[in-house]
């Protein structure tokens, strides 16, 4: 099972000091984030997309191929990829030059984003963001499966003999991820294509996630790619630790009082309670993190979002320590414990690799 941390790249006023960082200073802490995720031993940094304030990150793939250069384990990935205002030959050619340049250590998550003006900002239309998904991400694959293609579509220009370049690394392109908060469209879309399915897992209850989770998993066996409990699953997942649980509600309360999405709303203590958020000790996230399993089965990804709301850069390492030191251990150990031998492990570029090759012998053979 991989973990790992993922961020929105918000750029938020710290309310207990009134400083805002400015974009500069957050591009270089992201910098350090991930640097600091591979040290402690953590698989997994995924980098959001967005075009607009207060977010950073519009080049998901300059970041990541920095970072790249500056790691050699870590798996990098995006939090999402705008399936739907990105043309899908730029995802093609960009996503395959950065799997290069890692060495195979890329994949991403394909998501429509959750910010209506960008429709209209890449000419196209809110109302057509479901069937985009599915037209682009069908040509997307077309791109890496195909040395050559010719298409035509509803959206975008045709193509016609065209080639993208560079292919992908080893003849095997990246593996997606389908992310998604409440579209059944989309789960079903990763079950079709035998792709993962990530549930962002922060906003909503357990008995929402665990029906898309649900959802996919059949979807998964009726298209044929195994049965449900092998579908590919990841999670999302919110969290604040300090050694003491009264503490760190003590001092993450103004961080999430004042969060640009959840704050000024519910409490901090209802919030916890209805969604998968966890505030307290290193022990009480590992429990909560296990309880997992019980409502969407055994799963291959575990991403923590912990750099968000105005936290200070220091704090966020901190946070990173006690994941390395206390807390994946024992989820690593526990979760592998736990999971019967015929479901998969999270997809790599190697075990793809290795597939890939098992499936041209057993041809040739």
């Amino acid at each position: 099972m991989q973990f790992g941390v993922f961020s929105v790249s918000d750029i938020t006023t710290d309310p207990t000091n009134g400083r805002t960082p400015g974009e500069a200073e957050r591009i270089q802490a992201i910098v350090t984030i991930a640097k600091k995720a591979e040290e402690v031993g953590l698989d997994v940094f995924a980098l959001g997309e967005h075009h607009n304030p207060p977010f950073f990150s519009s080049s998901p793939t300059t970041t990541l191929a920095y970072i790249a250069a500056q790691t050699t384990t870590l798996q990098l990935s995006t939090a999402t990829t705008l399936i739907t205002t990105n043309d899908p030959v730029k995802i093609a050619e960009d996503y395959a030059m950065l799997q290069h340049l890692a060495g195979g250590r890329v994949d991403l998550m394909m998501g429509r984003g959750n910010t209506g003006p960008v429709y209209p900002w890449f000419g196209q239309d809110i109302r057509n963001g479901l069937p985009l998904a599915v037209e682009n991400y069908a040509l997307l694959r077309r791109l890496w499966d195909e040395d050559v293609v010719d298409w035509q579509g509803q959206f975008r220009t045709p193509l016609q003999g065209f080639t993208s370049t560079p292919r992908p690394l080893d003849g095997v392109p990246p593996f997606v991820w389908h992310g998604s908060i409440r579209s059944p469209q989309i789960a079903e879309q990763a079950a079709y294509y035998g792709d993962g399915f990530f549930h962002n897992h922060i906003f909503w209850p357990k008995e929402h996630t665990a029906r898309m989770v649900e959802f996919y998993r059949r979807r998964f066996e009726h298209h044929g790619h195994g049965s449900a409990d092998q579908a590919i699953v990841g999670l999302g997942g919110q969290v604040f630790m300090r050694r003491n649980s009264q503490d760190a509600v003590r001092e993450f309360r103004p961080y999430f009082d004042n969060a640009p999405v959840y704050g000024h709303g519910p409490s901090l203590e209802d919030f916890s309670r209805e969604t998968p958020l966890t505030v307290g000790s290193p022990q009480q996230v590992i429990e909560r993190t296990l309880g997992f399993r019980e409502y969407v089965g055994d799963y291959q990804r575990q991403l923590f979002l912990i750099d968000h709301a105005g936290l200070p850069l220091k704090t966020v390492l901190e946070q990173l320590d006690m994941l390395g030191e206390e807390v994946v251990p024992v989820l690593r150990r526990e979760f592998a414990a736990l999971k019967p031998a015929h479901v998969p492990d999270a997809p790599t570029h190697a075990s793809r690799v290795a597939a890939r090759q098992a499936s041209l012998e057993e041809v040739s053979a």
